[in-house]
């Protein structure tokens, strides 16, 4: 292994980096784990697809040691809405991965998907947001894992973009809406995704939370 290989957490765009950067800080992985979307990383272009297609570089990397251990996170979307959705978007990373030896594999206690090797590497991760179960997206997570002290705030910001008259984002966007109408309303209003981290908005003591923050240090750690 080559003396400054890379831990990667591939992610689809810039707002998801800024938040799985704040997970990573929390768990004390920040100074080990690169957290990227393609572009950052030299990839075409950022979105699920460009995880797809950019994957493959950082598998020939792992291969070549440029890479020590790798990570996956992505939005199963909507299948109802021409998304792949979660099972789809499940076949779609394991036919990437399969071809460079790495099957899936259950391990005790530990949530997501993991991929061993059978070259010996360290266990190849994904999460497909939001509970690698069911179609939707990190905003999903991020709702249905919210401290019990915000949940009257954020039905008051579901409230408010139910209530318009003419909406203009997609009903596919509508949870994307509510949360970023309840961080508007936040103390410091404006912050991104990654500011319900460190500002006492997410319970940290939640399974979804225990079991995402469990998959990571098992990849990384």
């Amino acid at each position: 292994m080559m003396a400054h290989a890379l831990r990667i957490l591939l992610v689809e765009g810039r707002s998801d980096e800024d938040f799985y950067n704040e997970i990573c800080g929390k768990k004390g992985l920040n100074i080990n784990v690169k957290v990227a979307p393609p572009k950052g990383l030299g990839g075409g272009f950022n979105n699920k697809e460009g995880v797809f297609n950019f994957l493959p570089t950082l598998l020939d990397q792992l291969a070549d040691g440029r890479v020590e251990r790798l990570a996956v996170v992505v939005d199963a979307d909507y299948q109802s809405e021409h998304g792949l959705g979660y099972q789809r978007t499940l076949d779609r990373v394991a036919g990437i991965v399969g071809g460079y030896g790495f099957t899936p594999v259950r391990r005790q206690n530990i949530a997501g998907t993991l991929f061993k090797s059978a070259d010996g590497f360290h266990d190849l991760g994904l999460w497909v947001m939001p509970n690698n179960r069911n179609d939707g997206m990190l905003e999903d997570w991020i709702k249905s894992g919210i401290a019990a002290a915000e949940h009257d705030l954020m039905k008051d910001a579901e409230s408010a973009t139910a209530g318009l008259e003419k909406p203009r984002f997609k009903p596919i966007h509508r949870t994307k809406a509510d949360v970023a109408t309840w961080l508007a309303w936040q103390a410091a209003p404006g912050r991104g995704l990654g500011s319900v981290i460190n500002a006492d908005l997410l319970d940290l003591q939640s399974a979804q939370y225990t079991q995402f923050a469990g998959w990571l240090s098992h990849v990384f750690a």
